[in-house]
This record gives structure tokens, sequence and C-alpha cells, in this order.
């Protein structure tokens, strides 16, 4: 029988693990040289932003072993996938940047991977860029694993030198090799051979791929016995329930894609097809005893968000699916693979509190539905609040921004006005590393504030750290917005006649309706203004007075931009062409009411 070893890498953001992969594949021989793109990032989406979503299985051969490799995802709104596809693996690749060295989200997959008892291998990547301390930053992961509570074994870790991007890994970062070679013989000789249990079968559900033509497929790793094809077994749900099914066709991973097989033993990879109405984390087990795995924790949510259907004056236009049975369909069977997402029913049938772990993770799904066809509307996003011993409590972060020296003083003063307290600040070449705690909340909005104050020179990245005591009022928007007065078409010319009251949201010519949102006001106040007045025609002209409009460009937003920007009477239309702000109370006396209302209560 073939040696498995199997293995997922984690890192931080940008590190450099989809990349690496791809050279792991080119190495194996699965890819000519000229595919260059990132192979393993499929999706339109991760194409895009640059960035993993959804973790992948791929297995290489190398030497007569295969080696399941899981590549996932960096960002910490997508920690329920790392936590849950560690459980498929026996060893952990970490990639650290030669010269950032471990970031936030280093720290918190390495605290998961070394709580599940995985053999951590460091990789430190980029050591071709100029400033780098590999020495340093060897030692730095070493005091982590430590801080981190690591076993002897798990510190005793080995090390790899290199740059996934130009294909090369070596012992001695100062001796450049030729392929990657160096880092799959470290991953064969230590990373542990999966335990070979006996009994009967055993298989807990920790992905859910899609196929066309056979529908939902459960993705997994054989924990204990062995699975074959045709057997009879019993899903065993998350709730106890037992349901009895038979299992239809069997896969292995092969490469990219996936190859078909009679029996998959105990420690290998596998994908099953023909049992229905599974769910992540239930397990498929024998049909007679059904015994279930232990369940996989996943952190909580931090942040809530309000979807509702598109209920504005341009309802239907563009979108495919745009009612509330649509909506809710939809909702619901995202959360039976993304297992960090919650759903709530609200008083209203056509509205549904939304629980995720942050702006980036509920952007993720709203943009993904938003290019499916969908239509809807998104609240202010808010925090969970929690009562521990009868006391307030609101998730508090860590945050790392690292910037120039020259503009490090505004960031900090920036963050501290959102209650951030600085914790640790250092020097790292010729750029500061800054480090804070900071409540959720604060960090809504503050990353379009920072990247304007550095120049779009700040890195950002946290992580979620605890639930602490309420920290206060965190002072909102300071500007108010223009407001559409009435339905028809953005004029020029009245756009002109309005430059001085503040900057818009939306060029010339846009169909608007009457309490959409169009720009920032300059003072803190809301502005309704009439932007479809055209000019009145006469048959005088005279010179100079008929002067081509000049207009500043419009500040389009990114949908990440319009969550974290709107006010809690605001909304954010969504549909598949165009993204908009609008009031809740689309009319002046109606909104004039609501906020007497507020004021009485």
């Amino acid at each position: 029988m073939q040696e498995i070893r199997n293995i997922a890498i984690i890192a931080h953001v940008d590190h450099g693990k989809t990349t690496l992969v791809d050279k792991i594949l080119h190495h194996c021989q699965l890819f000519s040289k000229e595919h260059s793109e990132l192979i393993l990032d499929n999706n339109e989406l991760e194409r895009e932003r640059g960035i993993t979503i959804v973790s992948k299985n791929v297995s290489v051969n190398y030497k007569g072993f295969k080696i399941n490799i899981i590549d996932t995802p960096g960002h910490a709104d997508f920690g329920g996938e790392v936590e849950r596809v560690l459980n498929m693996a026996d060893g952990a690749l970490v990639l650290v940047d030669a010269f950032e060295g471990p970031m936030p989200q280093t720290r918190y997959v390495l605290s998961k991977a070394i709580a599940l008892g995985l053999k951590p291998c460091v990789v430190i990547n980029k050591v071709d860029k100029d400033n780098c301390k590999p020495d340093e930053v060897h030692e730095s992961m070493f005091d982590l694993m430590f801080n981190l509570g690591a076993t002897e074994d798990q510190l005793d870790f080995p090390t790899v030198y290199g740059s996934a991007k130009f294909g090369w890994m070596s012992d001695d970062y100062k001796v450049q090799t030729a392929d990657v070679s160096a880092l799959l013989e470290m991953v064969i000789k230590h990373v542990p051979t999966p335990k070979i249990v006996e009994g009967t079968t055993q298989l807990q559900v920790t992905s859910i791929d899609f196929s066309s033509y056979i529908g939902r497929i459960a993705v997994g790793r054989v924990a204990r016995g062995s699975v074959k094809a045709g057997q009879p077994v019993s899903l065993v749900k998350r709730d106890g329930s037992i349901v009895k099914s038979r299992i239809k066709d069997l896969f292995i991973f092969e490469g990219l894609g996936k190859a078909k097989t009679d029996e998959v033993t105990c420690g290998d990879i596998c994908a099953v097809t023909g049992v229905e109405g599974f769910e992540i984390a239930d397990t498929i087990c024998d049909f007679e005893n059904p015994e279930a795995s232990p369940g996989i924790p996943i952190d909580e949510p931090t942040m809530s968000m309000l979807f509702k259907s598109n209920d504005s004056p341009f309802f239907g236009k563009e979108g495919k699916f745009v009612t509330s049975r649509h909506l809710r369909d939809r909702l619901h069977k995202e959360i039976e693979k993304n297992l960090a997402l919650r759903i709530e029913a609200t008083n209203s049938a056509d509205s549904f509190m939304v629980f995720g772990r942050g702006i980036l993770h509920l952007g993720i799904l709203v943009e993904t539905m938003r290019r499916e066809g969908y239509e809807l509307q998104l609240g202010q996003p808010k925090v969970i609040v929690k009562m521990i011993d009868g006391q307030k409590c609101e998730p508090i972060e860590i945050l790392a921004v690292e910037t120039t020296e020259e503009t490090a003083g505004k960031v900090i003063e920036a963050v501290s006005k959102r209650k951030g307290e600085m914790i640790t600040m250092h020097a790292k070449g010729d750029r500061t590393h800054l480090e804070f705690n900071i409540p959720s909340r604060g960090i809504i909005g503050l990353r379009t504030n920072v990247l304007n104050i550095t120049q779009g020179e700040a890195i950002m990245s946290h992580r979620f750290k605890a639930y602490e005591p309420w920290k206060g009022d965190i002072p909102s928007r300071i500007n108010g917005v223009l407001i559409v007065h009435e339905t028809g078409s953005s004029i020029a010319y009245a756009m002109d006649k309005l430059q001085d009251r503040g900057f818009f949201f939306i060029g010339t010519g846009e169909d608007v309706y009457q309490g959409q949102v169009i720009g920032e006001h300059s003072r803190d106040n809301d502005l309704v203004v009439n932007i479809t007045k055209t000019k009145k025609l006469t048959n005088m002209r005279a010179s100079g007075s008929d002067d081509k409009v000049s207009l500043a460009p419009p500040h389009r937003m990114t949908l990440e931009e319009a969550m974290e920007y709107i006010d809690e009477d605001e909304l954010v239309e969504v549909t598949p062409l165009n993204i908009r702000l609008r009031k809740i109370h689309l009319l002046e006396h109606e909104r004039k009411k609501a906020s007497s209302m507020v004021e009485m209560d």
C-alpha cells in the first residue's frame, strides 16, 4: 500500500500559500512550465482579489509517497474554513514571510494547528527580498510556538527557506536550489504517517464539493476502518439523528482532479457520493453500529448584519432572484457549507439577521450572491454584544498595522479615537509595526480612513482576541450625506452647482430615485438636493454663459466600503450591476417622523 502524508498549508494572508502549492504541482509534473497562473484560485472572486476564500484539496505523488495537500485561506474572516480542514491533516506547513515574520493571522492558524496536535514544519518564504531577516524570523517562530503552548516534539520543528515565487526551497537560505524538492523531503521525513485505526467505518464530512452532474459530494478523511463503494452506511447528523443510506461512488484525489476507486483505507482523504442530506461535521459510519466523530469546534461569529429583499423603486430591474423566498433559500444553502455563518429570522418575513466573522466574510457572501443574479439590501453591520457575569461585553480584536515612520503618528491617533489601545510599536527596516487592542466596532470603516491618511502605504490585519467589557461610545461618521429630492436622471448642470456642498458617489446621466444617498455633505447634517434640475433654455445667448461644466470624478465605493460607510438609518442596495446607498425611509417627512420618534425614546 502506498504511504500517505496529509498536510495543510497555513499562513498569514499574502505570505505565498497558493503560489507554493502551484510550484509543488509543477515540480511533480502535473502541469507544463508555461502554465503560469495560480491554478488553485479558480474562483472568479479569488482571482480578482488575489486571495484564497475556500480551502482546496490536491494530491501529488513524490518518490512513491502520496501527499495530500490542503490549501487554506489566510484571512481571519475565513477562520472557520481553516479550523475544520485542519482536522484532515497530520502536519502543517507554516509559511512565514522572511521580512514580515509571524503576523496576527499566523498566530491564529498556528494556535489551531498546535491545539490539534499537528506537527508544524516551518517554511520561511520570500528570502530573495531585500532587508529580509530569515534567522530572526526563525527565532520569532520558536518564541511564538512556545507562547502558544507547543509540546517538545512540536517545538523541535524542521525549517526550509526559499522563494515560492521563483520555485526553489533549500535547507540553507544562502544556497539557492533549482526546485522545491527540499520541502517535499521535509514533509516525507517529518510529517507522521496517518494512524491506522481498525474497526467500523468512520468518516467525518469536513467540506462539501459540488458537481452539476452528480450534485453534492461529501469530502472528508477516513478516521477509522475503510470505506467501500456501494457500502450501506449510517449518516449521524450533528443533532444526533441517524439516517440510513448507501454510498454510490467513491473518489480519491489525484492531482487537481478525482479518480474513482472501490475502497479507501484509513488515513486517506476521499470524496463520497450517494449519501443524501449531509452537512459539514456529520459522520458517515457503520450501518449496524453507528458511532459519531467528535464535533468540530468553530469560533463564534462576532458581527451581525440585516439582509432584506430589495424594495427600492428600482426593484427587479437587474436581478433574476429578487423575492424574499429566493433570499431565504440562498442563505440557508450557504450555511450548509459555511460553518462560521448563522442565520436568524426577524419579525419581518422579508428580512434575515446574518451573523459572520467580519466585514470581509459577509462581503464575499454578498458579492457571490450579486454575481449569481440576486438583488438585496443590507443594514449597518453591528458587533454581537454579550452579557458576561452581569456585565455588557463586546468582541475585542488585535489589530496590526505596518506603515511608514512619517505616518505612524497619524495611524495611532486614528486608532485611539476608536478606543484602540497600543500594545507594541517597533521598527521593521524602514517601516513601523504597530499593534493595538481595539473593539471590533472600531475596525468598521477604519481601513479606508487609515489608507487615506497613509496614502495607501499601510498594511492592516486583525484577529479576534476575546470578549471584554464595553469600551464606551465610538464616534460614528462625522459628515452627513446628500440625498436625492426626486426620481430622475442626474444632470451635470445641477451637480455642478452642488460641488461646493460635498462630493458625489455617482456620475452624470445615472438614474436616481427619491431618498437615494448620492454623496457626502461637507457638514455634519444631511442635505436633500435636486440633481435632476435642468437648465432653462432661452432664445438669448451671451458669451461665457454656456461654459462647459467641469465635475470632479465621483468616489465609487466597493461593496465593503459601502457596508462600512452606512449609518443606522441607511441601507446598501446591492444588484448585479449596481451598489447604491439609500435611506431606510425614502420620503423626507417619514425620515423626520422616524428621527423624532428616536429622540423621544
